[in-house]
């Protein structure tokens, strides 16, 4: 009942929030709320910035906070039956209706939501037009070398730039890797980078043409010279001129196609984004600033965490070589550490690149392997290949690695379907590993249901057949296969035949030497994370209201008294800037530091563990029981010159509720997507696993 309650709450205050945006660019909130606002608002503490940061800041401050508590009640309360129920029924706004290139698989939620989005922009750029084309008279007035439609041609270029402001606004959200507010949706970053590309997309067009637009119109009117100000009162155009080439650098590196052949050009390229934020805020000013403030704000305290997390280095205990030039790092955990199926572990190796951060699908599961977590990586990339072959080379006696996350759902949503049929090309077997292992698990548990799985993989090579030695950890909790119903069809592309033993390498076990510096891995926060970042979101934005409320008082009130004519308005935007970055770092670190000191002595055991030091190799110490291999083995079909025929596989599934999930190539995907939403099959609920879509 409590948890219904909080729903409610921060549905009310997310549709008061977005019902402000809707009224922001009407005739009524220009010449009626924003007058009544600003004058109750106003005040020698917060100047004329009151109304902003009450309207548009604090609301999604409130849900972001509140969503943090939320989620800490769901986590400790088990899901019953009901739950379960209202799930299955809510699997309709999860099922693809939109199936195509640039925008991959769409679902009905998705596709609700764009619209909404859309109508928002198209309905702020109508009004704006409405209100700006109704006062073009105090324009021409300014400028009495205008001609009307110069002015009016002013005006849509500038309203195109608010339009942008909008998109800014919701750019941040889904790139916060440990947002409450996406998990309140159901959904993770992993899952919304699309959104964020979307908008970049967008808000770049927008910002391009509103950029062009005024360079047309300063020609137009002979003042060129004004791409040169740095006004102390208003806009600085220069500031904007700056922004523009940072997001021009970072926008056409972002390009697909440039991104997937010079991918490192765009990965640092992507790092200007500090500056870019900077330039910008510079260039709009702080009235802008507070309105897309909670964004940025909930990023920065994210990024920092992420930073004081990856500052340390994670003990690497092993790693395990397969034939088909793929490798699965094992690194020790904490054992307050829980993370769900399909979670991300982000990985940094100093030795290959300092400043390169590769994200990975976790294999293992938190409750198997209480100690362990593990990745899978491929070698694919320059950076991946060269891991492999440092550790192929069997000289290496500890590697130095940092790591962020893991970031993941916070529930097994997929238990709730009474069948699984995975579908997975090449290394997109790793989140389906995860997911088996979660359901060998549950399998445990008295009058506990779990779902049959079939399990169908394509793979170029008969090699990669030895990811499958990955559905059993090397270590932890007994694992019974003969509890759950499993069926693996392994399909190998290039090769007719099977392929004799002597000639695949066998897989090798490197165990590396413990460091003192070496930490296991823990969560940033420890077991009661969401609690904590709900105090930091709640801390940081109170702290950082009453510092801005005391700098305002006492030291920018006294030189313009709400007036913004003699106070710089550059120099107002930066001490904002300050003021956000110093809160959360000063609340952030607080934090991190109590909840490291609380998990020093579990942390220290690292140092006890001892492991051999010679590479081993699997065939003379097999790193599982024999019986699970030939257990793996009964299961698997293997086929040998063919593609699975995926129309023919699922629409002759039977069952009445089969979940179906995809990870691989994208053609693979979208062609399951496309039946799973053709209507041939209506027992059949599509779910994408994927960073690509």
């Amino acid at each position: 009942m409590n948890n219904m309650i909080i729903r409610l709450i921060l549905l009310l205050v997310f549709v008061g929030w977005l019902i402000v945006w809707i009224m922001v660019p009407t005739k009524t909130y220009k010449y009626t709320w924003k007058p009544n606002l600003d004058a109750n608002l106003t005040s020698t503490y917060f100047g004329v910035q009151g109304t902003n940061l009450l309207l548009f800041a604090f609301p999604m401050m409130f849900v972001a906070a509140l969503s943090c508590v939320y989620l800490h009640l769901v986590q400790k309360k088990s899901q019953n039956s009901n739950e379960i129920r209202s799930s299955v029924a809510a699997g309709f706004w999860r099922r693809p209706v939109v199936v195509t290139a640039p925008l991959g698989v769409v679902t009905a939620m998705e596709l609700g939501f764009g619209v909404m989005f859309t109508s928002l922009l198209v309905w702020s750029l109508a009004n704006y037009l409405i209100t700006s084309f109704g006062n073009l008279h105090m324009h021409m007035n300014m400028m009495s070398m205008d001609k009307v439609w110069q002015s009016k041609f002013r005006s849509v270029s500038l309203r195109l730039g608010y339009i942008g402001n909008i998109c800014w606004a919701f750019l941040f959200f889904p790139v916060t890797r440990s947002s409450s507010i996406l998990h309140m949706f159901g959904l993770t970053s992993e899952s919304s980078i699309k959104y964020h590309i979307w908008l970049g997309h967008l808000s770049m067009l927008l910002f391009s043409v509103h950029t062009v637009g005024f360079i047309i119109y300063w020609g137009m009117t002979h003042q060129m010279a004004e791409m040169l100000e740095w006004s102390s009162t208003y806009v600085s155009n220069v500031a904007g001129e700056i922004a523009i080439v940072f997001a021009m650098a970072m926008w056409v590196t972002s390009i697909p196609r440039v991104r997937r052949k010079m991918f490192e050009v765009f990965f640092y390229t992507h790092q200007l984004y500090p500056l870019y934020i900077l330039f910008y805020v510079l260039h709009v000013g702080a009235s802008y600033f507070c309105m897309i403030l909670p964004g940025i704000f909930l990023f920065v305290i994210d990024r920092y965490l992420r930073f004081l997390q990856s500052s340390q280095h994670a003990a690497l205990v092993s790693a395990r070589v397969l034939p088909c030039e793929t490798i699965e790092l094992n690194f020790s955990k904490s054992k307050g550490l829980d993370y769900n199926p399909t979670s991300i572990l982000f990985v940094n190796v100093p030795s290959i690149s300092k400043l390169q951060w590769h994200p990975f699908t976790v294999n293992s599961n938190s409750n198997m392997e209480a100690d362990k977590i593990s990745v899978v990586i491929k070698s694919l990339g320059s950076w991946s290949q060269k891991l492999y072959k440092q550790l192929a080379s069997n000289s290496v006696e500890h590697i130095q690695v940092s790591v962020e996350g893991p970031y993941g759902p916070t529930s097994s949503h997929f238990m709730r379907h009474k069948g699984l049929v995975m579908v997975s090309g090449g290394s997109g077997i790793t989140p389906m590993i995860s997911i088996i292992r979660e359901i060998i698990f549950q399998s445990t548990k008295p009058d506990c249901h779990v779902p049959s799985v079939r399990l169908i993989c394509a793979f170029k090579n008969s090699a990669d057949l030895s990811l499958l030695q990955l559905l059993l950890p090397l270590s932890g909790t007994p694992s019974d296969l003969t509890q759950i119903q499993l069926q693996i069809e392994a399909y190998v592309t290039r090769e007719t035949e099977q392929q004799p033993p002597s000639s695949q390498k066998p897989s090798q076990t490197l165990w590396f030497k413990p460091n003192p510096l070496d930490l296991p891995i823990s969560g940033v926060l420890g077991p009661k994370s969401w609690l904590w970042l709900a105090a930091i979101i709640s801390s940081s934005f109170v702290l950082f209201l009453i510092i801005l409320g005391m700098v305002t008082r006492f030291y920018i009130y006294p030189i313009d008294h709400n007036t913004g004519d003699s106070y710089h308005y550059s120099f107002t935007c930066l001490w904002y800037m300050f003021l956000v970055c110093a809160s959360i770092f000063i609340v952030s670190s607080t934090v991190f530091i109590w909840c490291k000191n609380q998990n020093a002595m579990e942390r220290n055991q690292i140092q006890n563990i001892e492991v051999p030091t010679d590479t081993i190799d699997d065939r003379e110490l097999e790193s599982f029981p024999l019986h699970h291999e030939s257990l793996i083995a009964q299961a698997t079909q293997v086929h040998y010159g063919t593609r699975p025929d995926l129309k023919k596989i699922l629409l002759e599934t039977k069952g009445s509720d089969i979940g179906v999930l995809a990870c691989g190539p994208k053609k693979m995907r979208h062609e399951v997507a496309k039946l799973c939403s053709s209507g041939l099959a209506q027992n059949l609920h599509f779910e994408s696993i994927s960073f690509n879509w």
